[in-house]
């Protein structure tokens, strides 16, 4: 009966002219384009993605960043629209109730295997970077950058421990996010980290040995994706990764809400209407609200 059925669809289909085979085959493709002399040494790894994508993606200033440490979460959570579910859960705090804030400078790695290792080396030569990308991250971080390392989650690898990490703090970094682990969680829990949280999946006295890979290009954190230069906004219950041409919408909403719950705020107070009219506002308490804001 199932093969009587898939019979008719496809007469049907030819004899309507509508099918979905426009192509030979074996369809012949143009070959790829050979890569430019000096190609290989760019600081940040190709990524066709964000080639596309990095004309449309404004800069972002320090006093945003700053701005929006202040803004809960759940405010973020209600402006980002269709990235609210980028928000990757599950990790440890060094420093617990410190949130962190910044742009991703993103950067993956595998396991190594002797090509790898080989390749990675040439690379790293032919570049005048550091193999170790946390190493690179400590000469190349700008301030307010947030380190975003794709290291295997909870059955990967250390990123680095609290060397690493200072270094990538003098360079003025806000912080990192490793989807994997780290050393020297004492060390990293030191008040000489004040304002540098690491958010981890684990700790353990393993040294480093993953390969990095790919520098500032998309990775995989949890299950959501990042992109360099999205925003970062994280603290001890999860981390919000979303677009930086959002940022100025997440601001604007947050000013909307600090002045609508200082407004529900002051009426509960005053016991002068039912909580079901203030939360959320009735329309003739939100024309007020409006009212005192247009005057």
């Amino acid at each position: 009966m199932r093969a009587t059925l898939y019979i008719l669809c496809y007469s049907l289909l030819v004899s309507t002219g509508t099918t979905y085979a426009q192509q030979p085959y074996n369809q012949n493709f143009a070959s790829d384009v050979a890569v430019p002399e000096g190609f290989r040494t760019n600081r940040s790894s190709y990524s066709a993605i964000m080639d596309v994508l990095d004309p449309d993606r404004p800069d972002v200033t320090a006093a945003q960043l700053q701005e929006l440490r202040s803004v809960p979460l759940e405010v973020i959570f209600s402006a980002i629209g269709e990235y609210r579910l980028n928000y990757a859960t599950g990790f440890a705090n060094t420093r617990p109730g410190e949130r962190l804030v910044g742009r991703a400078l993103t950067m993956r790695f595998l396991p190594p295997r002797p090509d790898l290792t080989r390749a990675a080396n040439v690379l790293a030569e032919e570049g005048n970077w550091d193999r170790r990308y946390y190493a690179r991250a400590a000469e190349e971080a700008q301030p307010g950058d947030v380190v975003v390392a794709e290291l295997g989650g909870s059955e990967g690898h250390n990123l680095f421990g609290d060397m690493g990490a200072t270094g990538i703090q003098m360079r003025g970094a806000a912080g990192v996010v490793i989807d994997g682990g780290m050393r020297d969680l004492t060390g990293l829990q030191d008040n000489r980290f004040e304002g540098f949280p690491v958010l981890h999946k684990f700790s353990d006295p393993h040294t480093t040995s993953w390969l990095g890979v790919e520098y500032n290009t998309p990775v995989r954190i949890g299950g959501v994706t990042v992109l360099p230069g999205d925003i970062v906004v994280g603290d001890d219950g999860g981390v919000f990764f979303f677009p930086p041409e959002l940022l100025g919408r997440v601001l604007e909403y947050a000013a909307t809400v600090d002045a609508r719950e200082a407004f529900q705020l002051e009426l509960l107070q005053n016991r002068q209407f039912r909580f079901r009219d203030i939360y959320p506002l009735a329309p003739a308490l939100q024309q007020e609200l409006d009212r005192q804001q247009n005057d």
